[in-house]
């Protein structure tokens, strides 16, 4: 067994032993994600052992505290950030990072609930956001990124006409793509299926190693970064907010900024959203490449859908079947009969790629109601802490709308797209 892998298993167990010790309330992922074994040596930061006081204080070091923080940064706001693990190793380790501006309702469904201009709106702001994090993460020393072809497909014969009508309505309102029938989608991609969607604009990133790497840089800026520092209660006024932490220490803070993923929920009364699992799996590195997929993402239109990118290093990553469970040790139990069935329906669909599954695991996620993420004050708590909520297939998509969201709100400035991913949906 390789070194690395030695290194990873003592990690991991001494996460495990923490989780035991009650450190962590909530196990959001199965399995051994990949991004963990990869990435397993990281720098570590202290906890916080005294009172604190800072400008804006972001609980969460994930990819979505990650792109915040360098928003609030680069605008000339202070920033403390805080995370009750490591950086970059909740859900971040979890995540598959495809990087597309579709989103998992589509252009069509999403303008009969909202209109077409707040629709063409989500999916612009999408497309500019995976151009924005691609051009960060290729000026980052160590991120391994790659811009890709994104392949919507049909599921099924009944859905040929709906994937036919969405790629005409996006094609209406300027977005590039080609359409493909059965018999191109067969010679380009060996694919058996009825209609296809391909898009120019999309990416895969190491989500790890770009959350580590904006961080690094923040830290060389100022930014303090506390780890195994857990945010248990928030106190908030009209002018300030202050955390109560695990070891009974408090932080006060001018704004307050919610980047827990989905832990986040936990601080608020309401639900807004629903927690469910999904599975990954990915394979041994591919001789001679993924072939038609090596620069590709594929989805598909059913709910839940098979999905899959390759890997800097030619691995394929696969992933789908979601279900509701929520409950840690089921989860676990149903990680290889799940990666099983990936296996099985991505060889039904794509016949002609080989693969041998390396690694599986299952992470958590949450899905709102009309797929569309929350970024902003809630009523609850008022307007000094702001909620990060990147919910959804396109979780690092939307954290780069968010930063720029709750940056334009600290600065008193109004993004184009803060009412549509705000709370205030809830009312409607």
């Amino acid at each position: 067994m390789p070194k690395v892998y030695v290194r990873v298993h003592d990690r991991l167990t001494t996460m495990i032993a923490l989780l035991v010790a009650g450190m962590h309330r909530m196990d959001l992922k199965s399995g051994s994600p990949f991004w963990m074994l990869k990435n397993a040596q990281a720098a570590f930061h202290p906890p916080l052992h005294v009172d604190h006081r800072c400008d804006v204080l972001i609980v969460g070091a994930g990819i979505t505290g990650a792109l915040i923080t360098r928003s609030l940064v680069e605008a000339g706001i202070g920033v403390c950030l805080v995370d009750r693990r490591q950086v970059a190793w909740g859900s971040t380790s979890a995540s598959t990072a495809l990087l597309q501006y579709e989103i998992d309702v589509e252009l069509q469904a999403l303008a009969r609930k909202f209109g077409i201009g707040d629709a063409v709106l989500a999916y612009r702001s999408c497309e500019q956001a995976v151009k924005n994090v691609a051009a960060l993460a290729k000026n980052l020393r160590g991120v391994d990124v790659r811009s890709m072809q994104s392949l919507y497909f049909s599921s099924h014969w009944y859905h040929d006409r709906r994937v036919r009508r969405e790629g005409e309505l996006r094609k209406q309102h300027g977005f590039a793509l080609d359409s493909l029938d059965n018999a191109a989608l067969q010679a380009r991609f060996g694919l058996d299926a009825g209609a296809g969607l391909l898009s120019t604009v999309a990416a895969e990133v190491d989500p790890v190693q770009l959350t580590r790497a904006i961080l690094d840089m923040a830290k060389r800026k100022g930014v303090e970064i506390f780890e195994r520092t857990s945010v248990e209660e928030i106190v908030a006024t009209s002018r300030s907010a202050t955390v109560m932490l695990g070891n009974g220490k408090r932080i006060r803070c001018k704004h307050l900024i919610i980047a827990a993923g989905y832990e986040s929920e936990r601080f608020l009364t309401q639900r807004v959203a629903r927690n469910r699992s999904s599975y990954a799996f990915v394979t041994d590195p591919i001789e001679g490449g993924a072939g038609c997929l090596e620069r590709c993402l594929v989805w598909e239109s059913a709910r839940p859908y098979l999905y899959a990118r390759s890997t800097a290093d030619h691995r394929l990553l696969i992933g789908g079947e979601d279900d509701a469970i929520d409950i840690p040790l089921k989860r676990d139990a149903s990680v290889s009969r799940k990666a099983e069935t990936l296996q099985k329906k991505f060889s039904e669909r794509f016949p002609r790629i080989s693969l041998n599954v390396a690694f599986s695991w299952a992470g958590t996620f949450a899905e709102t109601k009309d797929g569309l993420p929350f970024f902003g004050a809630h009523e609850q708590h008022g307007p000094r802490v702001h909620f990060a909520m990147a919910y959804g297939g396109n979780g690092i998509t939307y954290s780069a709308i968010g930063a720029e969201i709750i940056r334009d709100r600290l600065l008193g400035k109004q993004h184009p797209c803060a009412e549509l991913f705000s709370f205030a949906r809830l009312r409607h």
